[in-house]
């Protein structure tokens, strides 16, 4: 096998490897996510008032942390290699998890959540590895399909989470995510193959100058940034009020939660089937087009939630959601690889990494506060103005990404 066919065969080898992974890595996180405020709530005789204020710390001290961790992390990863950060998050991670399960107070539980962010951003190092490996013209695809991976895993870790939690207890369950993390570890560190090259040794100057400064195309990137924070703004800002929505829209009567969780899931579900596609067509007639696509819709789709009188057709307009993230956050990532040398992959996948903390921190916190002054479709109403102002943005400041692909 020549080194061309070694290469062809490597990247794929490794998407397979990590798509299952990210998999895994998503069904673990959001087995925890649901039960973290009934978690909060057992660790002592709290006020609702406590509660609703610890969960929240709780909450946003692995994204405000993740988000000062991972430039740094992501400059490590271009001089010692993207596969050395896998075995990091997910070893890391995993420790900070058992120690949850372990915990017998809340301000445990914050700095435990505090120390997970410190190790955060294995599905982000995972898309560095693969957009370092893959040719340029196979990159939309191929970060489509990783994205899916975590996506499926974040469609099933509730359920499973529920069933744990329901028979044993949310302690145990902490115990489990341990479990499927450690494995994560020893998957990546017996199966994924990096034939890495460091950059070369920067000089005196550079050193004292920003990485991302020597990216040729700087406007364009802190643009695509940008927008992976207003995108996970927007998503984040959404998902804590969701099923009080629902709850609203069914009067308090029947299965509320059996149906605020099949809400929630059918994002996801039609993620897993239009990213791919809309990879596929980006690599061939232009990314850029295809993310300006998904501002578009996700503006249509978000504003008429805010009107929505009846559960199934919220349920309608969520499931087309899932078709706008697929052409949202897959196609940043591709542009953001494109425009990007792969020396410095990783540390640009990582201020990616650091820019969605801050929107998920940020949305969860002002979707709260946005809820309560106004009401729940003041929510949706944001949202899509957020992505119009988004779109706008791209357009007028960065109009190269209306080109169509080149051969």
């Amino acid at each position: 096998m020549d080194d061309a066919q070694e290469t062809q065969t490597l990247w794929r080898r490794n998407l397979h490897i990590l798509w299952f992974c990210s998999f895994i890595v998503g069904m673990a996180f959001s087995e925890i996510m649901p039960f973290l405020s009934l978690y909060v709530s057992s660790l002592g005789h709290y006020t609702k008032a406590q509660v609703t204020m610890y969960s929240g710390l709780v909450y946003a001290a692995d994204f405000f942390v993740g988000a000062i961790a991972a430039p740094l992390w992501g400059m490590v990863a271009d001089r010692k290699g993207r596969k050395l950060m896998l075995l990091r998050t997910s070893l890391g991670i995993a420790i900070a998890m058992g120690l949850m399960g372990l915990a017998t107070h809340v301000w445990q539980l914050i700095a435990l959540r505090s120390l997970q962010g410190v190790f955060a951003g294995y599905i982000p190092n995972a898309q560095a590895l693969i957009a370092a490996q893959t040719p340029r013209k196979y990159s939309g695809a191929a970060l489509s399909t990783l994205t899916t991976g975590g996506t499926s895993g974040n469609l099933l870790g509730p359920i499973v989470g529920g069933v744990l939690a329901q028979i044993f207890s949310i302690r145990m369950t902490f115990f489990v995510t341990a479990t499927l993390l450690l494995t994560t570890f020893v998957l990546s560190w017996v199966l994924v193959k990096e034939d890495f090259k460091p950059a070369p040794k920067p000089t005196h100057a550079a050193k004292r100058a920003n990485r991302l400064v020597a990216v040729p195309n700087l406007k364009l990137i802190v643009l695509l940034l940008s927008s992976t924070m207003f995108v996970q703004f927007g998503n984040t800002s959404i998902s804590p009020i969701i099923s009080l929505y629902v709850k609203e829209l069914m009067h308090n009567v029947g299965p509320i939660t059996i149906v605020a969780g099949i809400l929630a899931a059918l994002p996801g579900i039609s993620n897993i089937i239009a990213a791919p596609r809309l990879g596929r067509y980006g690599d061939h007639h232009g990314s850029g087009r295809v993310l300006l696509f998904g501002y578009i819709f996700a503006t249509i789709m978000y504003f008429p939630q805010g009107f929505v009188t009846s559960v199934w057709l919220l349920g309608i307009l969520r499931f087309m959601i899932g078709i706008s993230d697929g052409a949202l956050f897959p196609e940043i990532q591709t542009l953001l690889t494109k425009n990007t040398p792969v020396a410095l992959t990783s540390t640009v996948f990582s201020w990616n990494q650091s820019f969605q903390s801050i929107g998920n921190m940020l949305g969860a916190l002002l979707g709260g506060w946005l809820a309560g002054i106004f009401n729940y479709n003041a929510v949706f109403f944001s949202t899509a103005l957020l992505m119009l102002l988004n779109l706008a943005l791209l357009w007028w400041l960065a109009p190269e990404i209306r080109r169509p692909a080149t051969a």
